[in-house]
């Protein structure tokens, strides 16, 4: 579902849920790291290239390290975690969360949050996904938990449907689960979701298109007519389409692999080149990642025979939205880098009415991080550590990276140089040197 950005609300729960309300506010057409000195808005004007630093509040516990780092004696002191131009209203103390969280508010005014849960059972009290009522956000409450196989644990798949009222997940027990879709009922009472189908697609009693699939990752079609998943270890990766018009009956449109690799292991369970997505607002567009950077070499990123292939890939999905016999799903551009690996997931949004990207990377340059990916990282001049960056879809042919979201200064050369504030290419870091240059960007 497209956001409109700034203004939408996002929930997020970490091993507690928190309920919070923030202060800090993005102007519009403005974010850090921007790709050139040359950007300008659509009337004219200069675009700077960083957001102010933030000034916390008297109250706040601001980090006092290096950011997004907890020092030991901290951690062995009772930390109790830090905040800037952030208020926690409320808490509700459960078993423990993964990956993903919803929310939802229904026809009777009650808001309602859903958070994922691991699938291992030790010292747990329930199991499941928890419908918790946010309704008094001083006083989150949960009232029930979604217990069937992909609601065990969804991993990244548990998403709302606002147009029909609707929560999905795949199975993705411990990321690679098995065929199932489930689809709960939020229409009555979202604080009570009732379960509509828990269904193995692309098996012989699915229903639909037989072919395997695994679950992981997952995105609904505004519409809410067609469920996407993201199969990491099928075929060496591969997309999925599930149409969920009978949402008591949901079955296998088609799948499709990406075609880009080479194919790097993941969790020692197979190799892998998908993950998540989003769609457009008319089901015709879908806006994929190529997850490049697995088990990759480090040297890599110099090597020029070694070509980029972590990034957005945009398809054409009309023929699965238009629900035409054997669909064929299209490649309409992609837009591949090297200075992020192990692509996560897109938000498709409009920024002052044109549509853009928010794309997601879970690793650094050089790979998942450790110290020879982030020393290969710093003497290739690129950044050792993950970013979001905002992409320009205007011409769907040509995507555009317009703004980096980065934690540190960037270099006055073209090449971003995150482990130096020198634009000369001769330099070298060690890890800690690296990390003192971010922290003091």
């Amino acid at each position: 579902m497209k956001t409109e950005w700034p203004g939408d609300r996002f929930g997020m729960w970490a091993a507690y849920v928190l309920v919070a309300l923030s202060c800090i506010a993005l102007p519009s057409g403005a974010a850090s790291g921007r790709e050139s000195d040359d950007d300008e808005g659509d009337d004219g004007s200069r675009i700077p290239l960083t957001v102010s630093k933030a000034v916390c509040g008297l109250e706040d516990h601001a980090e006092t390290a290096l950011q997004g780092q907890v020092p030991a004696s901290l951690r062995a002191s009772g930390f109790l975690g830090f905040n800037c131009n952030l208020k926690l209203v409320g808490q509700s103390r459960g078993d423990g969360a993964n990956w993903q969280s919803a929310e939802f508010k229904d026809r009777m005014g009650h808001t309602c949050g859903y958070h994922g849960t691991a699938f291992a059972t030790a010292n747990r009290t329930n199991l499941g996904v928890p419908a918790i009522d946010l309704t008094n956000p001083d006083h989150p409450m949960p009232t029930g938990y979604l217990t069937s196989i992909s609601m065990l644990d969804p991993w990244e798949s548990l998403k709302v449907n606002a147009e029909r009222q609707l929560l999905a997940a795949d199975n993705a027990h411990n990321g690679a689960g098995g065929p199932e879709v489930d689809i709960y009922d939020l229409s009555g009472d979202c604080r009570e979701p009732q379960l509509l189908a828990s269904v193995a697609v692309g098996t012989a009693t699915g229903g639909g298109d037989v072919s395997p699939v695994i679950g992981h990752e997952g995105s609904w079609a505004p519409d809410g007519l067609t469920y996407y998943g993201g199969d990491l270890f099928t075929k060496g990766g591969q997309y999925f389409a599930v149409d969920t018009t009978d949402v008591t009956a949901p079955k296998l449109i088609t799948t499709w692999q990406t075609g880009i690799g080479p194919c790097y292991g993941l969790f020692g369970l197979g190799c892998t080149t998908t993950h998540g997505m989003s769609i457009s607002d008319d089901g015709n567009r879908g806006y994929f990642v190529s997850i490049g950077g697995l088990g990759a070499s480090p040297a890599d990123l110099t090597d020029p025979s070694k070509p980029a292939n972590n990034g957005l890939l945009i398809y054409d999905l009309s023929e699965i939205q238009a629900r035409m016999p054997n669909p064929q799903v299209r490649l309409v551009s992609k837009l591949l880098w090297k200075d992020g690996s192990v692509a996560q997931h897109t938000i498709a949004v409009k920024i002052d009415g044109h549509p853009y990207v928010i794309f997601v990377d879970e690793a650094g340059s050089g790979g998942l991080s450790g110290p020879a990916q982030e020393q290969a990282a710093c003497a290739a001049g690129m950044p050792p550590f993950p970013m979001a960056r905002i992409i320009d879809i205007r011409d769907e042919t040509k995507p555009k990276i317009v703004s980096r979201l980065r934690k540190f200064a960037l270099a006055t050369s073209a090449t971003p140089k995150a482990c130096s504030r020198s634009s000369s290419a001769a330099w070298t870091c060690s890890t800690v040197s690296c990390r003192r240059a971010w922290a003091g960007a």
